[in-house]
């Protein structure tokens, strides 16, 4: 079978005109931005048109526009560098991407306080109710906007209606709604935004953290004053520019994008529900991005599903890339209280507007192939790679 990658929320390919964009500024226009000379000032005009660009797109102002290596910089910036109190009261949504979840614990190992929200069966965090309404004053509140394993959108801009004048400092992870959802970083009522240009068609290794103007925020590095001594160090020019033409070509084609992923998405869980039945979608579809889908196959582990479609060509996930490595049920679907049997045969399947639906047709049918011979291995007598229930070597 031709190999089918369905795991977009990890990471999405560079788009032609996107790696186009950015060739010139790997050879003939090689300067770097922080130079005096012509190469130098023609490097800055590309990284400042960038972020002008990027600002615009996502609603911000260009001085708030940082660029990071990624969001797992972006995210662990904006939480150990905003000037919290070692007692600081932190409410949390227990949704998070590792690369947000695992600074709060290593904070709250250092004597903050650390809340969480409670979280409903359809994948939200709760926005009555909580311990927000209890407390008198909240030094940060961190709540993603799209969660990256159920695709389910969270009620941020909401939260910080209801809460705003008791909450310090608002983070928010919008890493799977960019490019996908319109982002509007001052409506949302945020303090700062995490964003990576790989989740949109850009190139890896740069994302950006937007700061609101007003923010006292310390750097992570020291050593130079690029960037307003905000994030010191040479910026890569190439990826600046290939980020902000991935955002600019997804925000232009962003609905028609999404009428056609949506579409894609109807058509894999229906055939999933006719052949490979019965499946259990975790997450409100009615709330949540078309581009990722979260199934349970009860009778399948997860694991040994995940590894059986990668041999027959079918690129999944169980969960984030960056918690990949690990055999404990995912801690998102643990908060969504699920049952035990769809907490360990979960998978995270993710489309992008390149996906086809003959892709998903074959997709499905492979899923159901598979999960049938885990489910019944004694009606496939004679073929090793659907009976077996050894260890895959």
């Amino acid at each position: 079978m031709t190999p089918i990658y369905l795991d977009y929320a990890s990471t999405a390919t560079l788009l032609p005109e996107v790696a186009e964009a950015m060739r010139p500024y790997w050879t003939e226009r090689f300067g770097n931005p922080a130079s005096a000379h012509s190469f130098g000032r023609q490097a800055r005009r590309a990284v400042e048109d960038a972020r002008e660009l990027i600002a615009h797109l996502l609603d911000a102002f260009p001085d708030e526009t940082v660029f990071t290596s990624g969001a797992t910089e972006a995210n662990n910036w904006a939480l150990a560098s905003l000037p919290l109190p070692k007692d600081a009261i932190v409410v949390a949504s227990p949704l998070e991407h590792p690369s947000v979840d695992e600074p709060l614990r290593f904070l709250h190992k250092r004597g903050l306080q650390l809340h969480h929200l409670p979280v409903t069966h359809d994948g939200s965090v709760a926005v009555a109710d909580t311990i927000l309404d209890k407390l008198s004053s909240v030094d940060l509140l961190v709540v993603m906007l799209v969660n990256n394993e159920t695709g389910v959108t969270q009620p941020v801009a909401e939260l910080a209606q209801r809460f705003g004048e008791k909450v310090r400092h608002f983070h928010c992870d919008a890493v799977q709604a960019a490019g996908k959802l319109p982002v509007r970083f001052h409506d949302l009522g945020v303090t700062t935004l995490s964003v990576s240009a790989h989740k949109f068609h850009g190139p890896r290794g740069i994302g950006a953290l937007l700061i609101r103007r007003g923010t006292r925020i310390e750097p992570l590095l020291r050593g130079g004053h690029q960037q307003l001594g905000r994030r010191p160090g040479t910026e890569p020019v190439p990826l600046i520019v290939g980020m902000a033409k991935a955002l600019e070509l997804a925000e232009k084609h962003r609905e028609e994008h999404w009428n056609h992923v949506r579409n894609l998405r109807s058509c894999f869980l229906d055939r999933l529900q006719r052949s490979a039945s019965p499946i259990h979608v975790n997450g409100d579809l009615d709330r949540s991005i078309p581009h990722i889908v979260n199934v349970s196959f009860p009778g399948c582990p997860g694991d040994l599903l995940l590894a059986r479609l990668d041999l027959a060509g079918l690129a999944c996930s169980t969960g984030s890339a960056c918690s990949s490595g690990s055999l404990l049920p995912s801690p998102v679907l643990r908060a969504m209280n699920l049952a035990e049997d769809r907490l360990k045969s979960a998978l995270r399947f993710s489309f992008s507007h390149l996906t086809t639906e003959t892709e998903v047709v074959s997709a499905a049918q492979v899923i159901a192939d598979t999960v049938s011979a885990l489910r019944n291995p004694q009606t496939t007598p004679g073929n090793p790679s659907r009976t077996s229930r050894k260890p895959i070597e």
